[in-house]
Formats: C-alpha cells, structure tokens, sequence
C-alpha cells in the first residue's frame, strides 16, 4: 500500500510536515520519500520539476495520482484511508465544522509567518515596516492572538474540539514553527500549552524535521511578538 507512495519533501517546512503527519497518523509507514535541500534549490531541480511544474514542495504521488498541495494530499490519505489508522475527520457536526474552519484559518496563519520570517531574513532591519502592512509583525501578533483565544473556547484541547483531527495535522506544523522561532510562551499559554502537548504525540514525533534536531534553537524572530 504505502510502497505505492512517494513523497518529495524538504526537511523544516511545514506543509511537508503535514504530509508525513498524515502518513504517520494512518499508518503508511514504508512510502518512498526523499529529501531535497532548500538551500541548494534542490527544490528547482528536474525531478521535483516533474512531479510539480511549480518546483515546490512537497510533491506527491499515490500510484499515478498527484497531489502537490499538502492540504489536498492530507484529505486524500484520510478519505482513501478512512478505516485504517486514526480517524481524523469527526463525525460530530460542530466539530466538523470547526475542522474546516481552523484549517482553512492556518493558511492565513502560515502566510503571515512566512512573510515575517522573509522580512526578517531578506530585508535591512531599518527598512523593515514597523506598522500594520504586508511584512509587518503587528499583523502576526494579531492572529496569534486570534488563535490564543479560539484555544481559549476550546474543550477538549484540540483545534477543533475534543478529538485530533485534520485541523491540527494542517495547523500545527505552522505553530511549532512560530515557537521555534521564539515565540514567548508566557504571553500566549494556551497555544504553548497546545504547543508542547503535541510535541510527544507518536506522529509528530516520528515525523520529526531532521534540521531541527540538528539544530534545535531558531531565531528569536519571533520574541518580540
């Protein structure tokens, strides 16, 4: 079943990490898999390129099915796979419900990470924005707080309530990211406290980003958030 798979990854990024989450999380433990430096645009290379015309990843494939968006890739696995494994879509309506909408919130989530992350590392630090804009990292720490707070209303300890699910398959990979960065835990405790509860869980674990055993520690781009 999973020799039928094959996944082209780069350690440290988060939609990649969603893919071998949802891997780990249904038991396809055994697909193929191959890491390629971000550094070294490996990620621009001929065989990225052919499995995605975008040269990004991650990149991929379920016999001659491709799927190059970590989100759809995730869908797929619990849909082609709902009786093996854990179950990550709820029955629950409410839940359901809340399931997609974190989900498709953790988009807006990691893109205004990333544009922090990139400020930070492309742009002078007397010309990065100090107010609400594109790059700025007031417009982050709005949305931590969104979501400090959506942690708040919770029960059960989960993005989307009580059970894991899809939502924090998707999402967490973008809040480890941010604490790695060295987001202050005691600013915002029920993300730390959703933060370090799920650092322990098989999956995660098992799917851990090589660099960052490596190298731990991040760059406190993120302490003043």
């Amino acid at each position: 079943m999973a020799k039928d798979m094959t996944l082209l990854w780069g350690s440290g990024s988060p939609p990649c990490w969603r893919v071998m989450i949802a891997l780990e999380e249904k038991n396809l433990q055994g697909y193929n898999h191959k890491m390629f430096s971000f550094k070294k645009m490996e990620h621009k290379s001929e065989e990225v390129m052919k499995m995605n015309p975008r040269g990004q990843l991650p990149a991929f494939k379920h016999g001659d099915k491709v799927l190059n968006e970590s989100y759809a890739a995730c869908l797929y696995l619990e849909n082609q796979f709902k009786s093996q494994g854990n179950k990550l879509i709820p029955d629950c309506p409410a839940e359901l419900a809340m399931m997609y909408q974190r989900m498709l919130e953790g988009l807006t989530l990691h893109q205004k990470m990333i544009d922090v992350i990139a400020c930070y590392w492309k742009v002078p630090e007397e010309k990065r924005p100090s107010s609400a804009g594109e790059w700025s990292s007031e417009s982050l720490t709005t949305e931590i707080k969104l979501w400090e707070g959506y942690l708040q209303k919770t029960s059960g300890g989960f993005l989307a309530g009580k059970t894991f699910s899809l939502a924090d398959v998707c999402v967490y990979p973008t809040i480890f990211t941010i604490f790695r960065f060295r987001l202050c835990e005691e600013r915002y405790p029920k993300l730390a406290a959703y933060y370090n509860r799920l650092k322990d869980r098989p999956s995660i674990k098992a799917s851990w980003p090589p660099t960052w055993l490596e190298n731990p520690r991040g760059e406190d781009i993120m302490k003043d958030i």
